[in-house]
């Protein structure tokens, strides 16, 4: 199974999706699922990720070369986000299996689900963040020396987060999970 991720901004979210979304296929059974991480085009931000006609482009593009392909975008506390996701899927999946989903806030908090995160910060309250990434991710980042990097900690953090897929899937179910448990109903 080949599978195309496609990230809302790919400059940063391509250290968290590869490793998780690797994860994520071993752990329902798709072991052998080759994961990428979209590179052509890049995309910019979500009115990118959101324009029908750039989705389309990028479905045709890889159609035939990728059996799913998953756009994953930030929530950024829209409300309506998922509707305009629907609609996405609805479009680009009458050619392939095209699935869609907002991480809750940011794709950042996935990480921060499968981490030992310090006692004074409790789940609820790092769920409830519209801005994780600044208030939690980043800091977390700092504590552990990783904020230099390059890609800001996201990779180191989000290899160990991994690890711990079933603690993602349990403490982002109306996101995450949701997506697993869709991707488990695709053959392949």
């Amino acid at each position: 199974m080949r599978v195309l991720i496609i990230p809302e901004d790919f400059e940063k979210d391509q250290y968290i999706l590869k490793p998780i979304f690797a994860r994520l296929f071993q752990s329902i059974g798709k072991a052998r699922a080759r994961v990428r991480v979209c590179q052509n085009p890049r995309l910019r931000g979500i009115d990118q990720a959101l324009d029908s006609e750039r989705m389309l482009e990028i479905v045709e593009r890889y159609r035939g070369m990728t059996d799913i392909l998953i756009l994953c975008v930030d929530r950024d506390g829209e409300i309506g986000r998922r509707q305009r996701l629907d609609q996405l899927e609805m479009l680009c999946g009458a050619a392939t299996d095209f699935l869609a989903v907002n991480a809750w806030e940011e794709i950042e908090t996935w990480v921060l689900a499968g981490l030992d995160l310090p006692r004074e910060w409790p789940w609820a309250q790092v769920r409830a963040e519209r801005d994780v990434k600044e208030e939690y991710f980043e800091p977390l980042a700092a504590q552990r020396g990783l904020s230099e990097r390059p890609d800001g900690g996201r990779k180191p953090l989000a290899e160990q987060a991994a690890r711990s897929i079933d603690a993602i899937r349990k403490k982002c179910s109306e996101d995450f999970d949701d997506l697993a448990k869709r991707l488990s109903a695709i053959s392949g």
